[in-house]
């Protein structure tokens, strides 16, 4: 098969695989999710079944866990949560009458002193800033919630999610054989080699991601929590699970609980100590974490997975978050695929048939 024929047919499936998210990515958040987990208990299955179970006990069983376990989780935590939430609200006209009456007078008189040259330029920029930031949230927040977290994939998420999970994971050794079967047979060992790859890739970042943002989810927390802050709680959870999206987490953490701190405390101390939470947490990320959990093996650079649930969130949105990752990891290791034939070929030698040819 000629090459140009293969790249129109590699191009005509990318192709398609867009138009199907642009067109059914509102339905398509309980079929993600139920496909994601079952990838992901798979390992579990067939652990399972090697102790002797059969494949549909083994999936049974995993699935009436994860349902029980998620259902602990929702009845623990939401309401710690949501308690925290309601109180916030509660206190926040008391916020605003502390920045009313203590911090704007303070950066009002600090801006007294500027240059009022440089004071309206500052403001320019601010706000043309301001309101793009505000926007490109607001895409992706609208884009989300109409893909993703609308109440009736809600329910779906919640209904059929474990409907999909229990027959994907029931009958997935034969979905992927069914698939290998599929394979050109001249081409098999390559692909098989390179979806291989994808899957060590994968499935390295997300069990390594997942255990940082637990362990970052639970020091935030409980410091935060110790340290005295309102609603530290909410704050250093959701702080470690935003940490998904590397060091989005920490800095959007810190900005907040500073602010929250500056409002709460009269001194720096408390400012500082809860600052230092932070900063702690991500130099403990980046300096034990990351090498005991993810490694050399991932091969994701963070630019590249801030770009990528990025892009999937404004393209498609909740659905783009859950698939820009796995996306990301089969764009990461086609590209190295295709830069190591590159360099074995007589196009970056010069002519020549490989490396050790003059």
């Amino acid at each position: 098969m000629a090459i140009r024929t293969r790249a129109a047919i590699w191009l005509g499936i990318a192709a398609f695989i867009l138009v199907f998210l642009a067109f059914l990515s509102d339905i398509l958040l309980p079929f993600v999710a139920g496909m994601a987990v079952a990838y992901f208990l798979d390992p579990v299955a067939d652990r399972l079944e090697k102790w002797g179970c059969s494949r549909t006990l083994a999936t049974t069983l995993i699935t009436l866990g994860f349902i029980l376990i998620s259902a602990g989780i929702i009845v623990f935590v939401v309401p710690l949560l949501y308690g925290q939430i309601i109180d916030f609200l509660r206190r926040l006209p008391e916020y605003v009458a502390t920045i009313r009456t203590d911090v704007l007078p303070a950066v009002q008189q600090w801006l007294a002193g500027l240059d009022p040259s440089q004071v309206d330029r500052a403001e320019t920029l601010i706000a043309g800033f301001s309101e793009r930031a505000v926007n490109f949230m607001i895409n992706i927040l609208g884009g989300i919630w109409r893909s993703g977290l609308g109440l009736v994939n809600l329910l779906a998420l919640v209904f059929i999610t474990p409907v999909v999970t229990f027959y994907l994971l029931r009958d997935w050794d034969r979905i992927v054989a069914k698939v290998d079967s599929w394979l050109p047979r001249d081409h098999a060992p390559v692909i098989r080699e390179q979806l291989l790859q994808i899957h060590f890739t994968l499935a390295a970042f997300v069990r390594g991601q997942g255990i940082i943002c637990l362990i970052l989810s639970i020091f935030y927390g409980i410091t935060l929590t110790v340290i005295g802050l309102d609603f530290g709680l909410v704050i250093g959870i959701a702080a470690g699970l935003v940490s998904w999206i590397p060091y989005v987490g920490s800095i959007g953490g810190l900005a907040v609980s500073v602010g929250l701190a500056a409002l709460q405390y009269p001194d720096a101390f408390h400012i500082g100590l809860v600052a230092g939470v932070f900063i702690l947490g991500q130099l403990v990320a980046d300096y034990f974490l990351t090498p005991k959990f993810l490694g050399k093996r991932v091969r994701l650079h963070p630019v590249w997975i801030i770009f990528a649930m990025l892009a999937g969130g404004s393209l498609f949105g909740f659905v783009g978050l859950m698939l820009s990752v796995p996306l990301a990891a089969v764009i990461g290791v086609l590209a190295r695929f295709s830069i190591s034939r590159y360099m074995e070929s007589p196009l970056y030698h010069g002519g020549s048939d490989g490396p050790g040819d003059a």
